[in-house]
């Protein structure tokens, strides 16, 4: 009797309830927008692991860990090396994120592709997957990850906990699941393992050690999923117990986010694609850099001072002032407005090692200031440029490109993938790819678009 009232309390639990809907969710239930983001999410996600993929980051990694690998059986992509699925899914997610170009969840800043895609693709390459189960996994594991991360943000990621790793390992756990078809009991079980290896902190950005993130958070969900098919227990309470996931890692928890609307409201719809390669407060300075650089022909010699006005989490993110790599480049917003108004562009090239010790950016780099504007929303910013003739220019942007109010287009995604995945693949290979990432959902074995990105 005491066991029956347990396994009825679990049930209805936070945990219970996701459970036993991620095990439910079929294909056919999907809208057909969230199929499309899902292929959106998909082909954004390829591309930034094909582009990240010879960052010395991840040759780093591959040298290091390769030779610890077991049977080679799923690809990195963008290079010719293959590995276990647990190790290929770890590379793939460093490599996705090194860039900091992947997507992001604006209601949280959770990066959810790296953690969800890289565990799904090298277990496809492992065990065939159809299209139509692929996209479902996808984005289920989307919907697990940013719920849970709703459930507890701001508090989480304000105590230092990096949200992509954390609530990313739920992610890809739940993906993996339902691939392999785990019931609501073993489904519990995994988010329950998953929840037991929380990894990332905020103290790393800047460093190799953040795209590790979404990477390992992807093997870990991966491991979760494996373990629970085979029995691995769990408690089934794993999130919202006294001392489960919730209460140990946030000072604030609100479940009913984790369960309200499921099945009808799509956290993958929310889902956003960066512009720019780089921490995703800065992009509206950026923007407006940039604007400025093409519209009132500003030339980078004439510019005396530059004035920032910033939403108030820009310089707790992104306030590095000397940053002297590419990776702490990509925390610097003084740092994105001196080369966006010297190069007119803010992609992975103007936040390499080059860009951030070029003499021209930090002699400008020290030239701009920046002030807090509470007042500002996350996606506006205000530049003001002195030039040395006395003339004041000035650009306001109310939402950046990128946001949701002024979305990446299909031709934009397009155009972003081709100039990551060209220069590895060539232009025939790369249209190839496009093509299977457009088409992921009618694949019959998804395993294609893996070997379709090996070198």
């Amino acid at each position: 009797m005491q066991s029956d009232v347990a396994s009825g309390r679990a049930l209805h639990s936070a945990t219970g309830m996701l459970a036993a809907y991620v095990a439910a969710a079929a294909p056919e239930a999907l809208p057909e927008t969230v199929r499309k983001e899902a292929a959106r999410t998909f082909l954004n996600w390829v591309g930034c692991a094909v582009g990240g993929s010879r960052h010395k980051t991840v040759d780093i990694a591959l040298a290091a860990l390769a030779p610890f690998s077991g049977p080679a059986q799923a690809s990195v992509l963008g290079r010719s090396e293959r590995l276990d699925p647990l190790h290929a899914a770890l590379i793939n997610g460093i490599s996705s994120h090194v860039f900091d170009f992947d997507d992001t969840h604006l209601r949280t800043v959770i990066h959810p592709g790296g953690p969800v895609v890289s565990a799904l693709l090298a277990f496809a390459e492992h065990r065939k997957v159809r299209g139509p189960d692929f996209v479902n996994a996808l984005v289920l594991g989307v919907e697990v990850e940013c719920r849970i991360g709703n459930a507890v943000f701001p508090e989480h990621y304000d105590i230092g906990w990096h949200i992509t790793g954390t609530a990313g390992v739920f992610g890809a756990a739940a993906a993996i699941g339902k691939l392999l078809n785990l019931d609501a009991e073993r489904m519990a079980w995994a988010l329950g393992i998953a929840a037991s290896q929380p990894v990332g902190l905020r103290e790393m950005f800047g460093s190799m050690t953040k795209s590790f993130h979404p990477g390992r958070a992807a093997q870990n969900g991966m491991t979760a999923a494996l373990l629970a098919a085979h029995g691995y227990t769990s408690s089934a309470r794993a999130l919202e117990a006294k001392r489960g996931w919730m209460n140990v890692l946030s000072t604030q928890q609100d479940p009913t986010q984790i369960t309200e609307g499921l099945g009808v409201r799509y956290e993958i719809l929310a889902n956003s694609y960066k512009p720019f390669a780089c921490g995703i407060v800065i992009h509206p300075v950026i923007d407006a850099c940039v604007q400025l650089r093409k519209s009132d022909g500003i030339e980078a010699a004439s510019i005396r001072s530059v004035a920032l006005r910033v939403h108030p989490l820009v310089l707790e993110l992104t306030g590095k002032t000397e940053p002297q790599t590419g990776l702490e480049g990509k925390f610097s917003v003084f740092h994105a407005a001196s080369i966006a108004l010297i190069e007119g562009d803010g992609g992975e090239r103007q936040f390499s090692d080059r860009a951030v010790l070029d003499p021209a950016v930090i002699d400008l780099r020290r030239r701009v200031q920046a002030t807090i504007d509470p007042a500002l929303a996350p996606d506006a910013a205000a530049v003001t440029l002195t030039l040395a003739d006395g003339r004041v220019v000035e650009k306001q942007v109310e939402h950046a490109i990128g946001s949701r109010t002024r979305p990446m287009t299909d031709a934009d995604l397009e155009a972003k993938f081709t100039g990551l995945a060209e220069a590895y693949l060539g232009a025939a290979g790369t249209r190839r790819l496009l093509y299977l990432c457009w088409r992921v959902g009618a694949l019959d074995d998804v395993a294609a678009v893996a070997e379709a990105a090996r070198t």
